[in-house]
């Protein structure tokens, strides 16, 4: 099996005193398209897992 780890996108806004998840998606423009919403104190993480080996 050669499955090619899929990217997830998590969008969070900073609202005071934590960050607060708002979106998880595998959609990279979807994601983007949010942040562009919404403004200001955004970021996006890319996760990707990384393959195990046997």
């Amino acid at each position: 099996m050669s499955e090619k780890p899929v990217t997830t996108y998590v969008v969070s806004v900073f609202e005071k005193p934590h960050w607060r998840t708002v979106l998880t998606t595998k959609d990279k423009e979807k994601a983007l398209a949010m942040v562009k919403e919404i403004g200001d104190k955004v970021r996006v993480q890319e996760i990707t897992p990384k393959l195990k080996k046997r």
